[in-house]
């Protein structure tokens, strides 16, 4: 017996369908992940912005901080070989005029986040922003690379009428879902990924 020709032509046509909503569906995904690759990039380079940004920051404050240090040192030993009070006395005023600006450079006191430490504290927090954003990225380029690629199967699926396709599309596309989802939620999930 053979097949009603147009049992068949339903029957093929309902496969497309399913087909097309798969690929729509994988689209919408490959869409969302794309955008958030975008924002994951887009805050890894601004926080590594911000963190080279302090990091130089600390770094001209400590050398300037050094080299009034080293003034004030230097002083002391010239110091030492004076005999005269009145120069010993300006030797004092510069040696403390030095350690002053070492403590400044240190502490600001006016300005307490640009303290050494805070700044040093701030940039470290940059850099695990960074951190995140770059494995959120990874997530979401390996979910997007899936994606791709189940929109593909998908499409192929239609044109050689081979189901098997559109199961491991579906498959690839839950991956590449779960992944986006790591990225979004659990971005530090997965250290193997990146």
């Amino acid at each position: 017996m053979s097949e009603d020709p147009v049992e068949t032509a339903v029957e093929a046509k309902e496969k497309d369908r399913r087909a097309a909503l798969v690929i729509a569906l994988l689209a919408l995904l490959l869409a969302l992940s794309e955008a958030g690759a975008k924002r994951a990039q887009h805050l890894s380079t601004e926080s590594n912005i911000e963190a080279v940004d302090l990091f130089n920051f600390y770094q001209a404050k400590k050398i300037r901080a050094t080299i009034a240090e080293s003034g004030a040192q230097l002083l002391e030993a010239e110091k030492a070989a004076v005999a005269d009070p009145n120069a010993r006395e300006a030797f004092d005023k510069q040696i403390e005029t030095f350690h002053a600006a070492v403590e400044r450079y240190e502490h600001e006191p006016k300005h307490p986040e640009d303290s050494l430490e805070k700044i040093q504290e701030r940039a470290h927090e940059a850099t695990e922003a960074r951190e995140l954003a770059n494995h959120r990225l990874e997530r979401y380029e390996f979910g997007s690379g899936l994606t791709q690629i189940a929109i593909v199967l998908a499409s192929a699926s239609i044109i050689t009428d081979i189901a098997a396709l559109l199961w491991i599309s579906i498959g690839l596309g839950a991956i590449g879902a779960a992944l986006v989802g790591l990225g979004f939620f659990l971005p530090t999930a997965l250290p193997f990924l990146g």
